[in-house]
């Protein structure tokens, strides 16, 4: 078979906020390769959609969960479900996040500051300490192996003025994930961040201006689109990248190295 090399099938992934954008592009590579996929986001209506669109994609099977990552105790039990109905987990994508609210830091108020690391930084922490939990488990019952993944972002390399509380939470996950890296290869299972740079999603409806802008300061001469991490998710999920582990990958067209 012409896939062989990303084949996915047999093993389970979990996309958390993988019902739009990045998170769903990442879940439709995956589908690609006749994968398993769990969904964790909280709207409905838009859960029904990915499930679809994945399906037709060529996943083997989708699950919807609606679970906040917020909750250390959600995610447990979030897990829990998972296993119940799969079996297992192969790949974690932890991808639910948001961006900061635009404030100057001296007028950045405290709950801002809070309100984006419980979700950003500590739902992906459970998600990924969780999603290693059962991986290890499964090792030592003799099956290693498995894939951690961390939604970073260009900011873990830039200043970002006025969102310190989005770029801390990005390089602290790289920090968590190089750790994770370390600590669980003996068990095979690697862990790898994903640094995307500006990304095309359905909230940017209306934005054409800021897209151009992007687009002619990126080396490949266009925007980034949810399409683009299809690829890294057949990649990611598959045995394909089984020796890739605390890496940062950028997809970003080129923006970080394009000259001044």
């Amino acid at each position: 078979m012409g896939n062989a090399l990303f084949d996915c099938t047999g093993k389970v992934t979990l996309v958390t906020g993988g019902n739009s954008g990045i998170g769903l592009g990442f879940a439709r590579g995956v589908a690609k390769m006749g994968g398993d996929i769990a969904i964790w986001a909280r709207n409905a209506e838009k859960n029904a959609e990915a499930k679809a669109d994945l399906l037709k994609a060529g996943a083997g099977r989708v699950e919807t969960y609606s679970i906040d990552v917020t909750g250390e105790q959600n995610v447990i039990d979030g897990y829990g479900a998972l296993i119940a109905d799969f079996g297992r987990v192969d790949c974690v994508f932890a991808n639910s996040g948001r961006s900061a609210k635009q404030h100057a830091l001296l007028d950045m108020p405290t709950e801002e500051w809070h309100d984006l690391l419980n979700l950003n930084l500590h739902g992906t922490f459970f998600t990924l300490r969780e999603g290693a939990r059962a991986m290890v488990k499964r090792a030592d019952a003799g099956k290693p192996g498995g894939s951690l993944v961390g939604c970073g972002s260009l900011s873990m390399f830039q200043g970002l003025p006025g969102r310190q509380n989005y770029a801390a939470s990005k390089g602290a996950l790289g920090a968590i994930i190089r750790g994770m890296a370390v600590e669980f290869g003996k068990y095979g299972i690697r862990a790898n961040t994903i640094a995307p740079g500006f990304i095309v999603t359905g909230m940017m409806a209306g934005a054409d201006h800021v897209i151009e802008m992007f687009a002619q300061r990126t080396p490949i001469g266009r925007a980034g689109y949810p399409a683009d991490f299809e690829g890294l998710g057949a990649f990611l999920a598959s045995d394909a990248s089984s020796f890739l582990t605390g890496e940062t990958i950028t997809v970003d067209g080129g923006y970080m190295v394009r000259p001044m």
